[in-house]
């Protein structure tokens, strides 16, 4: 399995970077599998370098705030309007209300901009399998109901925590990662207000709780110093971690 950042940016899209989406890639029956975590706003154009969104199988989208499905908006336009022909029903699993939110979010009135889109709702069902690839939703803690998810494929597994504050459920979602794909967009310096997101501390020590192999640091705004996130990431952890950036690929 193949994961490549495609955007990393935290709560708004920055000069380097858009906002979160995360490309996996896998081979199986002759054929290389397409699963897209998040499409943030500036993410549609970004995942195009990587790969034709046409070849994508399917989103795991983990909650509905715009710096992590806002660009679903466009992909409704590239899937409906393709010189090309319409794409085929494309599985999108979210959580409840996220093609209403496309819908109202792509304009209001006129035909139905998510007609050719499959949703899945987590809640209902919170294990989703697109190919090769199982993913396995669990609710974190944010102010809308977000999730984290685990996407094993032949026994590895690449876990992203989403946006979320503490919450033992991070532990369910990471348990024996080969890659923890985690947020921290909060210092440990700061006075942070609660049940948002962590810090690169708390990062950290979920790494360490969960028995993950290699943490992936993500969702750092532009705001914020990202060395000052990594030495708090270094204050509780003392395995192997990177501070992500566009267009960084790691394979397990």
């Amino acid at each position: 399995m193949r994961l490549t950042v495609v955007g990393c940016a935290g709560s708004y899209p920055g000069p380097d970077s858009a906002a979160s989406c995360y490309l996996l890639e896998t081979e199986h029956e002759g054929r290389t599998w397409r699963l897209v975590l998040d499409l943030g706003n500036g993410s549609l154009g970004q995942l195009q370098r990587y790969c034709d969104p046409r070849d994508v199988d399917g989103f795991a989208i983990s909650h509905l705030h715009p710096d992590h499905c806002l660009d679903l908006t466009s992909y409704t336009v590239l899937s409906k309007y393709h010189p090309d022909g319409a794409y085929g029903r494309v599985p999108i699993h979210a959580p409840a209300g996220a093609a209403e939110y496309i819908s109202v979010a792509g304009g209001p009135g006129g035909e139905p901009v998510c007609a050719n889109l499959a949703f899945s709702v987590w809640e209902q069902d919170p294990v989703a399998e697109i190919g090769p690839f199982r993913v396995v939703a669990t609710q974190v803690d944010h102010p809308v109901t977000a999730f984290g998810l685990r996407v094993e494929v032949q026994g590895h597994v690449v876990a992203y925590s989403g946006d979320t504050g503490p919450t033992p459920a991070i532990d369910d979602v990471a348990r024996d990662a080969d890659l923890f794909l985690c947020e921290a967009s909060f210092l440990e310096s700061r006075d942070n207000p609660p049940n948002l997101h962590l810090t690169g501390a708390e990062a950290g020590r979920f790494a360490a709780s969960s028995g993950s192999r290699l943490l992936l640091v993500t969702h750092i705004p532009a705001w914020t110093d990202a060395a000052e996130v990594e030495a708090d990431v270094k204050s509780s952890w003392d395995g192997d971690y990177r501070i992500v950036r566009p267009g960084d690929v790691f394979e397990v």
